[in-house]
Order: structure tokens, then C-alpha cells, then sequence
């Protein structure tokens, strides 16, 4: 018999990625990267994938999406589309259907991760193996801000998986309360994803820049970025160094909440573009900074994954876990 056909796929706010995932390990390949804009629905997005890499309908789909999955469904935060494993299954023919958050693919991916694929940032040691038990967490800023958790118990893994990028930004220093005062006049609620995605990196070049009297244009966060390394535009290099700061701030309150003492992880495209810039923030600072429990803090090593699709490696994983259920 020939071997099934498993499809992966991480969909965002933006873009959807699928592959093939192997269907002995996890892995998988035929990548392709789709803009969201460009398809009506999901269906449409996985057809034309299918037609693209010449593949049958598949016998698994594992998809991981920017949103809350509830019942089966996902009705994506930054994006029109809508899943249904249901209608998934009766469009493709599929005898399993997972849907996953998207960060929690990303946790799943955590054990499968090499050397390789990690970045350290800062002094403390390195995360917990995973030959033995542990708590890990996962953020990350894209168009959106990713939040969660994997626990390893007894050789198995289980992701803990919420809306944790909406909790309310905390700020800790008395820039960051002029910030979010001037942010809470213009949204009412500030959650740590108005701060800490691509949106959010405008928002604070934005709030940061009325504070000093030169509003203007909203600016893009790639070109925020462009501005601050280059050192032209002294409010680009304040609210890239606020962003890493809050960055830190918000993973040492998952670290915290999680009891993730073994690793915290850093994803999404945007930090992975400017690993100097992270490594030379005061990203430790502000995960650091949690005053008793700061000795605690300064133990915890945190990486940046570089690895270019975590998303649709822990997908891969849960497609091989449904073909064998």
C-alpha cells in the first residue's frame, strides 16, 4: 500500500505554510508558503497546495492556526478565515482531522529542536533535555503574540495551550506607564500583544513619538527596526529597546506562571530577523526583574529558536500521533 498522505500546515495572520510531514518521524518537506489574502478560504488555500506539490487528498490533516480552537472550530484573530475539522474532513476525503493553536504546535516542537536550531540568550545554562520531566514555555511576536507551554512527564509531552498574548501589559518602569497611558487612550484594554507583535512595535514607535512631540505617519515595524539599527531615528532605537525589555517582561511572567525553571523560548519571524539586536537588549533585564524571586529568574536559560518552521515540525509530530491513533 502506498503511504499516507499527512498534511501539515501553520497558518497566521499573514501567511499559511504546509508540507508533507513523513510518515515515520517527525519531519516533513515540499514546503510552501501561501499569502492569506490570496484565497477566499482555507479550503481553497490547501486545493491549490495540493495541486502544486501533485499530491493526493490526504489521509491526515493537522493544521496549526492563529487562534483559539473551541469545539473543532477556529475563527482566526488577525485573519477572515474560518476551520472546521468537519468540513475539513468531508472536503478532503481525510479520516483524521487535528486542529491546533499555532503556538501550541510550537510547543511541540520544543523536544524535537537541535543545537542547530537554538540561539542563547544570556548567561544561564541550558534548557532541560528531554530524557526527563520538565516545564518549558513558548512566546512570540508576529502579527500576533504566541503563548505557551510544554510539559514533559514520563517520555510524553502535552501542550498547554490558551489566549495568553491578550493578557493586560503590566508595565515596570515609569516609560513604559507613560506608553500604556498613552496607548489605553487609543485602544481602552492594552494587552501585551498591542505592545509586543509587528502592530505593536508601531504602536510604541507611535505612542513613543507623541510623547515627544513629533507625531507623524505611522511607521512599519520593519522599518522601526531599520531606523533603529542604523541609529537615525533616536524614537525607532527606544521603542525597539522598549519592545525587547517588555519582551523579557512578559516571557519571566510565563516562566513564573508556568513553573517553566527549565526553559523559556523565544519564536516567531520577527525576533528571528535580529538575533543581534536581541542578544544585545535588555531582554534579560526585564525577565530578570522580578524582584524576590530574581535569583530564581537568573537560573532560567532562554533561547531564541532559529529554526525556520517550529510550527510545522510540532504539527508533523501530532499528524504522526493521529495516524497512529
Amino acid at each position: 500500500m502506498p503511504d499516507p498522505v499527512l498534511l501539515i500546515g501553520d497558518i497566521g495572520g499573514t501567511n499559511a505554510r504546509f508540507a508533507l510531514a513523513d510518515p515515520a518521524s517527525p519531519g516533513f518537506d515540499q514546503v510552501a508558503k501561501l499569502a492569506c489574502a490570496d484565497f477566499p478560504t482555507a479550503e481553497a488555500a490547501i486545493a491549490h497546495y495540493l495541486s502544486q506539490v501533485a499530491a493526493r487528498d490526504p489521509d491526515v490533516i493537522c493544521l496549526a492556526a492563529a487562534g483559539p480552537v473551541v469545539d473543532g472550530h477556529v475563527v482566526f484573530t488577525n485573519n477572515d478565515w474560518r476551520l472546521s475539522a468537519t468540513g475539513l474532513a468531508e472536503r478532503f476525503g481525510a479520516r483524521s482531522v487535528s486542529l491546533l493553536n499555532d503556538f501550541e504546535a510550537v510547543a511541540c516542537s520544543l523536544p524535537f529542536l537541535g543545537e542547530d536550531d537554538l540561539h542563547v540568550i544570556g548567561a544561564a545554562g541550558s534548557p532541560a533535555q528531554p530524557g526527563r520531566d520538565f516545564n518549558f514555555g513558548v512566546l512570540g511576536p508576529g502579527t500576533g503574540l504566541g503563548v505557551a507551554g510544554l510539559l514533559g512527564r514520563a517520555g510524553a509531552i502535552y501542550p498547554v495551550v490558551g489566549e495568553g498574548g491578550h493578557r493586560g501589559f503590566a508595565p515596570e518602569t515609569p516609560r513604559q506607564v507613560q506608553v500604556l497611558e498613552t496607548l489605553r487612550a487609543r485602544f481602552g484594554r492594552v494587552s501585551d500583544e498591542r505592545v509586543l507583535s509587528g502592530p505593536g512595535l508601531e504602536n510604541l514607535h507611535e505612542a513613543l513619538r507623541e510623547l515627544e512631540g513629533c507625531a507623524g505617519d505611522r511607521v512599519e515595524a520593519a522599518e522601526v527596526f531599520a531606523l533603529a539599527r542604523s541609529g537615525d531615528d533616536p524614537v525607532a532605537v527606544e521603542a525597539v529597546d522598549l519592545f525587547f525589555e517588555a519582551l523579557g517582561q512578559v516571557a519571566g511572567n510565563l516562566a513564573l506562571e508556568l513553573g517553566a525553571y527549565d526553559g523559556i523560548f523565544v519564536a516567531g519571524g520577527i525576533v528571528k530577523r535580529y538575533p543581534a539586536l536581541l542578544r544585545d537588549s535588555a531582554f534579560r533585564t526585564g525577565f530578570e526583574r522580578k524582584g524576590r524571586h530574581r535569583a530564581l529568574m537568573e537560573g532560567i536559560p532562554t533561547r531564541l529558536i532559529t529554526h525556520p518552521d517550529p510550527g510545522l515540525l510540532g504539527a508533523a509530530w501530532q499528524a504522526l500521533h493521529a495516524r497512529s491513533a
